[in-house]
């Protein structure tokens, strides 16, 4: 059978499907990751980048669904759904990798100090650094009480501000360029999915294909 055979459709669409499921599971799993850091949490993009996530994977189970049982009114709504799915996964995935480094500083800085002294303190022993920037002298009173192990290693400290600067930038970096990527796919899937549910089920009446 040709590829454009009603079979074929199908297996590519139910495959197409399968590929969306693990993308919204990575998608999810980076961004919990991302959030996992009080300080990137703060850049609310990372929140609209896991609901893209959750929403991507449930499309997926429901053209997964619709596709094996050829269901047009399951299609219909994942067609329009997929579609709104890419334009706000473009938006968020370009919005990650517009983030610079200036402004990731500006959120994680402004986070810091409106911190708790506890929270801060679990941080620097958590990533092993003491203070936020040495740009100021507000560094030597968080040095000063910073209970990291590096400081009893050594009269220094690797400052926490650039961990969470790489932390931050990786996170934002995967999700944008992964989402970027695969939100191209998801126009191959409507299209792929109009088509699918335009075609006739042989089984449906053998005779005709005889």
């Amino acid at each position: 059978m040709v590829c454009g055979g009603f079979a074929c459709s199908k297996n590519a669409l139910c495959a197409l499907n399968v590929v969306y499921m693990l993308v919204g599971l990575l998608l999810i799993g980076v961004a919990a990751w991302g959030k996992g850091l009080g300080l990137v949490s703060s850049i609310h993009i990372i929140g609209g980048v896991i609901a893209v996530g959750v929403f991507l994977l449930l499309i997926a189970v429901a053209g997964l669904v619709g596709a094996v049982n050829h269901h047009q009114v399951l299609l219909f709504f994942y067609m329009i759904i997929l579609g709104l799915v890419f334009i706000f996964q473009f938006g968020i995935s370009c919005s990650c990798l517009a983030i610079n480094r200036s402004k990731q500083t500006d959120v994680i800085n402004a986070s810091w100090w409106v911190m708790s002294n506890k929270t801060r303190d679990e941080l620097e022993r958590s990533f092993d650094c003491c203070g936020l920037f040495n740009l100021t002298t507000l560094y030597q009173q968080d040095f000063a009480f910073c209970t990291a192990i590096c400081k009893s290693r050594s009269s220094t400290c690797q400052m926490c501000g650039e961990k969470f600067l790489k932390h931050s930038d990786e996170a934002l970096k995967i999700l944008g360029g992964v989402g970027l990527f695969f939100s191209f796919t998801e126009i191959l899937g409507v299209w792929l999915a109009m088509r699918f549910r335009n075609q006739k089920d042989p089984r449906a009446n053998p005779s005709a294909f005889l």
